[in-house]
């Protein structure tokens, strides 16, 4: 088994490709007017800035017209995975027989997916040994799964399974923050918190909830992020080059600038702010003589 950042296995993409897609993303969830949406949307129902191409007609103006939660959502690559595989190319427009399976199925692909990406991560952070083992059978395991056809994803306790493989990937967190651990924040809620004077280098944050926490100048070192809510934390100044499990999405979702250090393989996100506004008085005008 060989894996990266963006594939598994023989090449399963855990990055999503929108061109591959049929648009489920737009189409599947639910969402309700709020910070992150403009509108509310029921579940099945399109968003009507879904073209008839499936892309977002908006893609380019999604923060300024309200939108911020639809860049900061990836679906792993379970999007195509489940328009080009399960369904073999079909769409939910051209058979709309097919379309409430095909929505039925993506939200237990997409958490699928989602572990696969974890596991990749897992297993490029552990040595060889038995919980290695452990996480090349999981991800042999999760793939598997993922291959199912549409009356097998729908069969499938994607809840227990979740759970067990969650258990893995904390041994492997542990394992790998060996001899750094701080402090467990695990579920912590820290809306808003200034974070600043904590200590949090090597910290267990999985799940933990960050919104708009301030996190300016602080070195996280080797913390484990899984599932972190990082929905504008700023992050400012920061060093999160040696973070556990922190993906993309959760950048996007943040507020960083040109001074964060970001682990390799990980874009700054182009909304952040490439410089800073100096700090203190401005200059007094020199008067003519």
């Amino acid at each position: 088994m060989q894996v990266d950042g963006g594939t598994v296995g023989g090449g399963r993409e855990l990055r999503a490709d929108c061109s591959r897609c049929a648009g489920v993303c737009c189409v599947a969830p639910a969402f309700a007017a709020s910070a992150d949406f403009a509108i509310d949307k029921p579940a099945g129902r399109p968003c009507p800035n879904l073209g008839a191409d499936f892309r977002c007609g908006i893609h380019t103006e999604l923060r300024q017209r309200g939108f911020p939660g639809c860049t900061v959502f990836d679906c792993f690559g379970a999007g195509q995975h489940l328009t080009q595989h399960t369904f073999a190319g079909r769409d939910w427009r051209a058979d709309p027989a097919t379309a409430q399976r095909m929505f039925d199925s993506f939200a237990v692909l997409r958490p699928l997916h989602e572990l696969l990406w974890y596991l990749t991560e897992a297993v490029r952070l552990s040595p060889p040994g038995p919980l290695r083992d452990d996480l090349d059978a999981a991800v042999d395991e999760t793939g598997r799964l993922t291959d199912g056809t549409p009356a097998e994803l729908l069969a499938l306790d994607v809840d227990a399974h979740r759970d067990r493989v969650n258990r893995l990937l904390a041994r492997a967190a542990d394992q790998a923050r060996a001899g750094r651990a701080g402090p467990d924040r695990r579920g912590a809620m820290l809306l808003g918190v200034d974070l600043r004077r904590t200590p949090l280098a090597g910290a267990n944050l999985r799940g933990a909830c960050l919104i708009g926490a301030d996190l300016r100048g602080v070195r996280l070192g080797a913390a484990d992020l899984t599932g972190a809510d990082l929905r504008g934390v700023d992050l400012r100044g920061a060093n999160l080059s040696e973070c556990l499990f922190i993906h993309q999405s959760q950048l996007d979702a943040a507020r960083g600038d040109h001074r964060t250090v970001l682990p390799p393989g990980l874009r700054r996100p182009a909304h952040w702010s490439l410089k800073l506004t100096p700090a203190g008085p401005r200059p007094r005008p020199r008067r003519r003589r």
